[in-house]
């Protein structure tokens, strides 16, 4: 019976991320080449993911854990998210596109929530078995990048057809999960157990203070890369860079193997320190790929994408199993909603902001051919602003007393950010 279930926890997850990575990396270079949307604007479109991820903890604290049935409730999401990406290509306008947008990541954004839920919900062996069936996420995202790559749709609004076609078939799937009935049926809830702020007592210890504020800090320079990346390769006439990216999760899938083994040799700070200069490494590598010769160009782009386990895994999965170490028991749950409501919410909008309104500000008055931006010059402020951030959580973060590494799978968030 259990075999089943995670044949069909590991086909959800797959499908689930497969939506995902069939338009997220992508996005940038359709809006930016097709549509023309400036660099604000193409800020402000993956920004809607980040309001999404602030609406999902209302969302699930409010009516999913009260109302309906986890299964249905996925079911619904994923049929409704793909009747508003069907329409999506339809909008060409920002005006129109930046609401349908909207509307579908706030479908989508509590799937992550509610999936994770229910799969813990179900497996016998939860702290054993989930890491297995989450894997299949990384590998559905990778089929996504493939796919968009194969069909030539980068710069094209296919993506959207493929992601809402996926979507549906997902909402379809997702009604033959185990029944998972609410869990809190009558209960009244607060929107301070919503959020996680139950969870703040623990700001009066300096370092979870300090790592509070490097983690939301270092979301500014972090999402340089997704908003960014797309339009720069693009720009570069790098061919296929949909399915190149993808090898970003293959190294993520690497460095999650290799992460309990930093956390119990070098501990969280010196673990979570290296996260923060690989963000740094990374925007210097693409810093240094724009003037490159082709050949060393291309090194300096593949490396800097295969720097994705470190960036993420030694960066937020550690700490989020910080996270975890640092709360009791009363109110674990609580401080990892808050750490995900200021990571891939606050933090999220802030940092998807800013960097369209860097690429906004470096656009070339005399584009020269088909480089319409100083990549240099966009790359080197987010190396510029993880070095900070390192300096800051060098000086200020102390190790806590102990370090426990029993389960990576417990850091997961309600709500993931990019795998």
């Amino acid at each position: 019976m259990q075999t089943r279930l995670k044949v069909q926890l590991s086909s959800f997850m797959f499908l689930q991320y497969y939506i995902w990575g069939s338009w997220y990396a992508s996005m940038g270079a359709y809006i930016g080449s097709e549509l023309k949307f400036d660099g604000q604007q193409i800020g402000l479109a993956y920004g809607a993911f980040a309001i999404g991820s602030m609406i999902a903890p209302f969302f699930i604290g409010l009516i999913a854990d009260r109302y309906f049935a986890s299964e249905k409730l996925l079911g619904i999401l994923g049929l409704i998210g793909g009747a508003v990406l069907f329409l999506i290509p339809g909008a060409t306008a920002f005006g129109e596109f930046y609401p349908l947008l909207i509307v579908y990541c706030a479908t989508f954004a509590p799937t992550l929530a509610l999936g994770n839920s229910l799969a813990l919900h179900h497996l016998r062996d939860a702290k054993r078995d989930f890491p297995r069936v989450k894997m299949l996420s990384a590998i559905g995202w990778i089929a996504g990048g493939v796919t968009v790559s194969t069909l030539g749709a980068e710069k094209s609004a296919n993506q959207f057809y493929l992601a809402g076609g996926l979507s549906i078939a997902f909402g379809l799937f997702a009604f033959t999960l185990p029944h998972t009935p609410p869990k809190k049926v009558g209960a009244d809830v607060s929107v301070g157990e919503i959020l996680g702020l139950d969870a703040l007592g623990l700001l009066k210890k300096r370092s979870f203070a300090v790592f509070i504020g490097c983690m939301f800090l270092i979301c500014i320079p972090l999402y340089f890369y997704f908003v960014n990346m797309a339009v720069y390769l693009t720009e570069m006439e790098w061919p296929n860079f949909a399915a190149r990216m993808t090898l970003a999760q293959v190294s993520d899938v690497v460095f999650l193997f290799l992460l309990p083994v930093m956390l119990h040799r070098f501990g969280y700070k010196l673990t979570i320190a290296i996260g923060i200069v690989a963000w740094a490494a990374r925007y210097l590598l693409l810093a240094g790929s724009v003037e490159s010769p082709a050949t060393e160009q291309t090194a300096f782009i593949f490396a800097a994408i295969l720097l994705h386990g470190v960036c993420y895994d030694f960066l937020f999965i550690a700490g989020q199993l910080y996270v975890d170490d640092e709360a009791n028991e009363r109110i674990r749950g609580a401080a990892q909603g808050f750490i995900a409501f200021i990571l891939w919410g606050v933090g999220a909008f802030v940092g998807t902001m800013l960097a369209g309104m860097v690429m906004a500000a470096h656009k070339l008055p005399s584009p020269q051919g088909k480089i319409e931006h100083d990549w240099a010059g966009i790359w080197t402020q987010p190396a510029i602003g993880a070095a900070a951030v390192l300096c800051v959580f060098v000086l200020f973060f102390r190790e806590p007393s102990a370090v426990t590494t029993e389960s990576v799978s417990d850091a997961l968030p309600p709500g993931e950010g990019t795998p």
